[in-house]
């Protein structure tokens, strides 16, 4: 599915909102994460701050976390991905 620049700031609103339920999950251990972009293709990059940066566990919560939350609230979302992982 590729979306239109009408439907794509509606799509980043929502990004951001399911981004703000996690947040403060990820702000108790003195990290965050950043919307980057939401591509043509509808993957979603993110960034790592703070601790999450260098978490071991980022991967995991990412995919259990981050990318099953968005997804579970916006369907069309075919991944999320973090533009500083190592």
């Amino acid at each position: 599915m590729k979306i239109n620049m009408n439907n794509k700031e509606h799509y980043i609103q929502r990004i951001n909102q399911a981004l703000d339920t996690i947040r403060p999950h990820l702000l108790a251990d003195q990290g965050d994460i950043e919307f980057v972009e939401l591509t043509d293709d509808m993957i979603v990059k993110v960034k790592w701050l703070g601790t999450c940066e260098t978490c071991s566990m980022s991967s995991m919560t990412m995919k259990a976390g981050i990318e099953f939350t968005i997804k579970s609230q916006i369907p069309e979302i075919n991944s999320v991905v973090a533009v500083n992982n190592n």
